[in-house]
């Protein structure tokens, strides 16, 4: 089975293109909402997670302390870098463990914000990278989330740029308002069915 990563950076759509790859009945493994949920399900993340930003991480009630790891991780690169070296390998086995459920698929995607970045593309067969100009992709996210643009900014430069990725995948998707979306996602799908 193919394993097929796709990436874009804030406010590309990747998460829109990755429901249209749904709507064709391809499974999506969302690595964003998969972090959120391990870090509060796997047992050797929590415990790392207290070692690295103490006990304090957690409430009483199992729940993870979001404001307490923010603060220790914000505007700290190396605090970051610590976090996301816990985090990443427990979303890595949490993405093994769901891909043979789906085993009947011809092939599966994980959506990830930081494909790239984390390595993990490394997981995959190919990888796809949604594409969008700055401007449009901040006036996007603005709109969705209220930011503004000096986080937005902030937040792409904690990502590889929007070049870089594109060296690095294997296929892209325009999400610039120029081209339909929905025509080339077809063509990528008819394309990953022919693989063998």
């Amino acid at each position: 089975m193919l394993k097929i990563g796709i990436t874009g950076n804030i406010g590309s759509g990747k998460t829109t293109v990755s429901k249209i790859f749904e709507v064709l009945g391809v499974p999506v493994f969302y690595a964003d909402d998969e972090a959120k949920r391990v870090m509060v399900n796997d047992a050797i993340l929590i415990a790392e997670l207290k070692q690295a930003f103490g006990a304090e991480s957690y409430f009483e009630d199992g729940t993870l302390n979001r404001k307490h790891i923010a603060g220790i991780v914000f505007n700290n690169e190396a605090e970051l870098k610590k976090l996301n070296a816990i985090v990443h390998p427990a979303v890595f086995r949490a993405f093994d463990n769901w891909v043979p459920r789906f085993k009947n698929a011809p092939y599966v995607l994980k959506e990830a914000a930081l494909l790239f970045e984390s390595s993990s593309y490394k997981m995959c067969d190919k990888s796809i990278i949604v594409t969008a100009p700055l401007e449009l992709r901040i006036e996007r996210v603005t709109l969705r989330d209220g930011f503004s643009r000096d986080e937005i900014l902030n937040r792409e430069a904690r990502q590889f740029s929007e070049e870089k990725k594109l060296q690095l995948a294997d296929y892209a998707i325009k999400n610039d308002n120029s081209e339909l979306v929905i025509p080339q996602v077809l063509a990528l799908h008819e394309r990953f069915l022919n693989i063998k």
